[in-house]
């Protein structure tokens, strides 16, 4: 049996919820890798509205890897959320014209950079992502967690702010996964690991090193 199509938008017969997200998404700003699915209890166009405050004009991106699995409600803070914390009042005068479009001369907003999200990471319901916030592989974030900060590969956390519960692995197995990286492979190859994939980590890179 041939491996689902990457191009196909809705993977699922007669299930228009869930989407392979890279074939719906129209922002320039925004990346995704094959595979990766959103389910939305309602539609999938909400992922783009949930993409919040992404301008052209703060040129941050958002960019999410292969094999990931967003659920329903999933919020990205980008950059252009940013108000000067350290000034006097944060209140952004400029944007409003008239005889205050002056007041950032010579000033920018805080700019954390681009948001990144790993291959094989499982972002839990309601989960909110902050601006220039890192997720590496194989991470896990709980549902209704705020990320401020950076997530390690292979990961769990959960909370607001979002605080570490456990790896999944140790330290070795996570450096033999992370250098494997699986879902770079060809989708045939994917395609006959997927019962090793979804099983055992060990007998999974076991059976790696004998092949």
């Amino acid at each position: 049996m041939a491996a689902v199509d990457p191009s196909t938008v809705f993977p699922l017969a007669g299930y228009e919820r869930l989407c392979f997200l890279k074939n719906v998404i129209d922002h320039p700003q925004i990346s995704v890798g094959d595979y990766t699915y959103y389910d939305d209890f309602e539609t999938v166009d909400n992922f783009q509205r949930n993409v919040r405050y992404l301008f052209d004009f703060t040129g941050d991106t958002l960019r999410i890897g292969k094999f990931c699995m967003i659920a329903s409600g999933v919020e990205f803070i980008m950059n252009g959320a940013n108000h000067l914390a350290n000034a006097t009042t944060a209140y952004p005068f400029a944007v409003f014209g008239g005889d205050w479009q002056h007041a950032m001369e010579g000033k920018t907003y805080p700019q954390k950079g681009d948001t990144t999200i790993g291959n094989d990471v499982w972002i839990g319901y309601r989960a909110a992502i902050m601006p220039g916030v890192t997720i590496g592989d194989g991470a896990i974030i709980g549902a209704f967690s705020v990320v401020t900060r950076d997530v390690p590969p292979y990961s769990i956390v959960g909370g607001n702010p979002v605080q570490l519960i456990r790896q999944r692995f140790d330290d070795v197995t996570i450096a033999e996964l992370l250098n494997t990286a699986w879902w770079n492979w060809p989708i045939e190859k994917i395609t006959q690991y997927a019962s090793l994939l979804t099983g055992d980590v060990k007998e999974f890179l076991g059976q790696l090193r004998q092949d």
